[in-house]
Order: structure tokens, then C-alpha cells, then sequence
């Protein structure tokens, strides 16, 4: 009878555990970004973080679980740098600009490369799609309530443009442009980019008056 991985492998004692983890998450982000899920198998991963390749699935269960944890991790990082932007005391629009400085930070990182990579994994995979609408849903509410903000700092007491709207807008600008710049395709961008500056910087002037 063959042996669970569980009873192969020995763990780590208990205070390594949480270095084993974070050693294992942190190969996995490289490999993601720098080959993609389908050129890591178990071995390259536990080469990669220097332990023994039974313990990912010890600790993760399996490959798919480890590398959506990866997602949520790196998202989590981004999150919390995005609310701390949004909630300094600028105008909306240094704000604005300062997230599109963060898309190219982000873009070198290879966060954009992790969330596609998953998000087609999650296609065919009910459970891993259900994980990544929640981090979808995560960046949808940093952004509704900055877009709310705004729209009380310019006055806006119309539902036009619906914030719903202009929230999905946004999302799906921002994802389609991360896609297309993983290609090396960039046109039309800095122009759309432009356009949207000129409306916010109307909108500041207007506040001003």
C-alpha cells in the first residue's frame, strides 16, 4: 500500500513551520512570475526553496492551493499600500495619479503576470475561481469607496456617471491594460490615460471656483 505524503514526510519542528511556509510562498511568487504555473512542478518549487518537495503538499495540499495563496498574499501587500494612498489628505486627483504610478510598480513586480496566470487556471476550476472573485471583490471595495470619496470632494450628486460604472470601468481598463502590456502592446494607453486627467483636472478646477 503506497504512504500518504503526510506519513512520508517528517515536518518540520513547529517554530520552523512558518519559515518552511513563507520559504515555499516566496519561490513560488518568483517561479510564477518568471516561468509561469506550467513550468513548476513540486521538485523545481522545493529546489527553489530549499526544502523537501514532500512538504508542499504537507502544508498546501496541493500545487493549485499554494499558488492561489501566493495571489492573496501579494494582494493583500497591495491592498493595504493602496488604502494608505487613498486616504491621504490630496486632491483626488494626485491620488489618481499616484495608482497608475503604483499599475507600473506593480506591472516590474509581476503581481498582474501571478493574477492572469491564475485567472486561467480558474476558468476550468470552480473553487479556485470562487478564491479569485474574492480578490477581485477585495480591489472592487478599495476602489468604491475611493471613487465615493471623490465624488463628495467634486460635488457629484448626480448618478451620472453611475459609480458602479465607473468602478467596473476602471477594473476592467486597468486588467485589459496589464494583459495587453504583458504582450508589449501599449497603444492607445497613455492617450486614455491622458483624457481621463484632463476630466479630473476640470473637475478640480471646478471645485476651486
Amino acid at each position: 500500500m503506497t504512504k500518504s505524503v503526510e506519513s512520508t514526510v517528517a515536518a518540520p519542528p513547529s517554530r520552523d513551520r512558518e519559515q518552511v511556509t513563507q520559504a515555499l510562498l516566496d519561490a513560488a511568487e518568483r517561479l510564477l512570475v518568471s516561468e509561469g504555473y506550467a513550468g513548476i512542478s513540486t521538485r523545481r518549487l522545493a529546489q527553489e526553496a530549499g526544502v523537501n518537495h514532500g512538504l508542499v503538499h504537507y502544508y498546501f495540499g496541493s500545487m493549485e492551493e499554494l499558488f492561489v495563496q501566493v495571489l492573496e498574499r501579494f494582494t493583500a501587500r497591495l491592498i493595504a499600500r493602496q488604502r494608505a494612498m487613498y486616504a491621504a489628505d490630496v486632491p483626488f486627483i494626485e491620488r489618481w495619479r499616484a495608482a497608475w504610478r503604483f499599475h507600473e510598480q506593480d506591472l516590474a513586480a509581476g503581481y498582474p503576470k501571478i493574477w492572469h496566470e491564475l485567472q486561467a487556471m480558474a476558468w476550468n476550476d470552480p473553487g479556485l475561481r470562487e478564491r479569485l472573485v474574492r480578490v477581485n471583490g477585495e480591489w472592487r471595495a478599495v476602489l468604491r469607496e475611493a471613487f465615493a470619496r471623490a465624488q463628495e470632494e467634486y460635488g457629484i450628486e448626480t448618478d451620472e456617471p453611475p459609480l458602479d460604472g465607473v468602478l467596473a470601468l476602471v477594473m476592467m481598463f486597468a486588467q485589459g491594460a496589464q494583459a495587453e502590456r504583458l504582450l508589449g502592446i501599449s497603444e492607445g494607453h497613455a492617450e486614455l490615460l491622458a483624457w481621463i486627467d484632463r476630466w479630473l483636472q476640470s473637475l478640480e478646477e471646478r471645485t476651486m471656483r
